[in-house]
């Protein structure tokens, strides 16, 4: 599983000009997450990114989502799986198909708002508009 965090001070979704997702936080900060679920992902590594994205200490002050009570809006991006050492047209075989991402980013969402986390989605796999304001800019990669 891989995800790029990003501090944003606000950020948002939109699929066929609709906002379906978005979070607006000047004061705190928050995480604009995209995950991409990969077919070796081992059972357990939602856990793994659900703690990631809500303790790692990337907001302002090197404080945390949970430490600040910061939203998140979570995008699945199974592009992050894409493989380009080799010719001109990424390899999408690591990204896990669908029918199993999906759930796994359910469970993520779930996991976030378990911790009482104030969680925004995009939507699971439509051509979505994203946009954001990043801070900083402050930007991480996750693997798990």
């Amino acid at each position: 599983m891989k995800a790029v965090l990003t501090r944003v001070s606000s950020a948002s979704v939109t699929v066929n000009d609709e906002v379906v997702g978005s979070i607006d936080c000047p004061d705190t900060g928050g995480i604009l997450a995209l995950v991409g679920v990969g077919v070796a992902d081992t059972d357990d590594a939602w856990e793994t990114m659900v703690r990631k994205i809500a303790e790692l200490r990337i907001l302002d002050g090197e404080r945390s989502v949970s430490d600040v009570g910061a939203p998140v809006l979570l995008v699945s991006q199974f592009t992050l799986h894409g493989r380009t050492a080799k010719g001109r047209r990424p390899s999408w075989s690591d990204a896990a198909p669908g029918d199993v991402a999906e759930p796994i980013m359910n469970k993520i969402a779930h996991g976030l708002r378990q911790r009482g986390i104030d969680v925004s989605e995009g939507r699971f796999g439509a051509m979505m508009k994203v946009t954001s304001v990043n801070e900083g800019p402050f930007t991480v990669l996750v693997e798990c």
